[in-house]
């Protein structure tokens, strides 16, 4: 379990095939901030933009960790199978604040950047959502990008098939957008501040969304 306020910035230095085959996983190589792993052991969990991974070897004195990672994440992931940043954070410990809100470290899907802008002091970012999370996204609700904990600022529903744009009739049969504002610290330290339109990010829903979708889609017994 995670809160999604990143405690490190670190970098992929390799990325190994496991196998022979696309059915096979890599063993990812990542070098962490100085002093990141005093605390840690192998087996631990460590959320790598937001995607939740057990540590299988670590350095302590040269801040270098492994991991593996299967052919399945790789498919449901972005910007874990090659050379570079990617934003840390260490498992949630019963006695620690929780800053941002409950992440399962479990990426729902990848989203796609559509607009990433200096808005004064601040940055508005806009993301793409798949089809199947759009109804998940609410505003003034909590999402996960790249393991980072936002606030949704506006929500903008794809049309329906063959209904105009800004019309009535919207579905999220073609997902939605979402609108993120970034304040200078979230900039500072964590990955999203070198994000670029087109870039590919790991989103996770709202656990708490995730559970009344369930129970609106599912009568209760009579």
């Amino acid at each position: 379990m995670f809160t999604g306020i990143i405690s490190g910035i670190g970098q992929i230095l390799d990325a190994r095939p496991i196998g022979a085959d696309a059915a096979h996983g890599k063993r990812i190589a990542l070098q962490a901030p100085r002093g990141y792993l005093d605390d840690v052991q192998p087996g631990d969990s460590i959320a790598l933009n937001g995607a939740c991974m057990t540590v299988a070897a670590f350095d302590a004195a040269t801040s270098r960790f492994e991991f593996d990672i299967s052919a399945e994440s790789l498919d449901k992931t972005a910007g874990l199978d090659r050379a570079g940043p990617v934003n840390l954070e260490k498992a949630l410990r019963a006695h620690d604040r929780l800053g941002g809100h409950i992440v399962s470290g479990h990426v729902d899907g990848i989203g796609t950047v559509r607009h990433f802008a200096a808005v004064g002091e601040s940055w508005e970012l806009r993301i793409a959502t798949p089809a199947e999370l759009a109804r998940f996204i609410a505003y003034k609700g909590s999402i996960t990008v790249n393991g980072v904990s936002l606030t949704v600022n506006r929500v903008v529903d794809g049309p329906a098939d063959g209904a105009a744009a800004g019309s009535a009739a919207v579905t999220a049969a073609r997902g939605c957008e979402l609108s993120i504002n970034l304040i200078p610290h979230t900039l500072a330290n964590t990955t999203l501040g070198g994000l670029q339109v087109g870039q590919r990010v790991n989103l996770e829903i709202d656990m708490i969304a995730r559970y009344v979708a369930r129970m609106l889609e599912l009568p209760a017994p009579r």
